[in-house]
């Protein structure tokens, strides 16, 4: 149990930039980093990139996403769920008119946070 860790809604380290995302870190373990991550409308998302260290998934809280994944676009909303292996070229932006609000998940952790730091 010295291990586990139990957030509240305001709870964890946030991070982002200002009128444009707001993060909340979730869990830095070696196993995995989970992130609340907020993006405003306009957001113009991340460029397609891949990674050969860790998988990349999300979950969609809030908003709607288009996210590219291979050579393919998919928008999603609320419940929505995307994991992407490592090496497949992938990215996101926010599509919707609201703020766009995801669980991102990178496991193994490959220190994200701290490149947000």
């Amino acid at each position: 149990m010295a291990d586990a860790i139990f957030l509240g809604p305001d709870d964890g380290e946030r991070l982002g930039r200002p009128g444009i995302s707001a993060h909340r870190v979730l869990a830095e373990l070696p196993e995995l980093e989970v992130f609340d991550m907020s993006f405003q409308p306009g957001w113009e998302g991340v460029d397609a990139h891949s990674h050969a260290d860790h998988v990349d998934s999300f979950y969609v809280l809030e908003g709607e996403a288009e996210f590219l994944v291979g050579d393919r676009a998919v928008r999603g909303g609320p419940g929505t769920f995307v994991s992407i292996p490592r090496g497949v070229v992938h990215g996101f932006r926010n599509v919707g008119d609201g703020v766009l609000r995801v669980v991102n998940i990178h496991a193994p952790n490959t220190g994200f946070a701290d490149g947000m730091r």
